[in-house]
């Protein structure tokens, strides 16, 4: 079973930063792409920024230069900086890992539970 657990959000005035965590656990044999996605009520969930194994790193337009995502192999995690927060930041972010499983014979996609980033103005 793949569990993946966000961490990090939480309530912040506008210009302040966050920093989000999600550790994937599980029986992990290799990881492809990590990212993170955001929800508010009545639109599509949307990407914010994701990183693959290697190569390009994506971001919205909305975010760039003030988001940041890296990720620790060792430690199967991902993270997002956030910084220069802006009210229209406010949604449910959700981790989203492509993964194969020791045994398993494809590659999978999960998603954690959502973390809730509320920004003040």
């Amino acid at each position: 079973q793949v569990q993946l657990v966000e961490s990090g959000g939480g309530l912040v005035q506008a210009g302040g930063s966050l920093r989000l965590s999600c550790v994937a656990s599980g029986r992990i044999f290799a990881i492809n792409a990590m990212g993170w996605y955001r929800q508010v009520p009545g639109k599509q969930r949307e990407l914010v920024a994701r990183i693959p194994s290697s190569g390009t790193i994506n971001y919205a337009d909305s975010v760039k230069g003030r988001f940041t995502i890296s990720r620790d192999n060792a430690k199967n995690t991902v993270y997002l900086q956030m910084n220069s927060l802006k009210p229209e930041d406010t949604g449910v972010y959700y981790c989203n890992v492509d993964l194969v499983q020791f045994f398993g014979n494809s590659w999978s996609n999960y998603w954690g539970q959502g973390t809730q980033v509320t920004v003040s103005s």
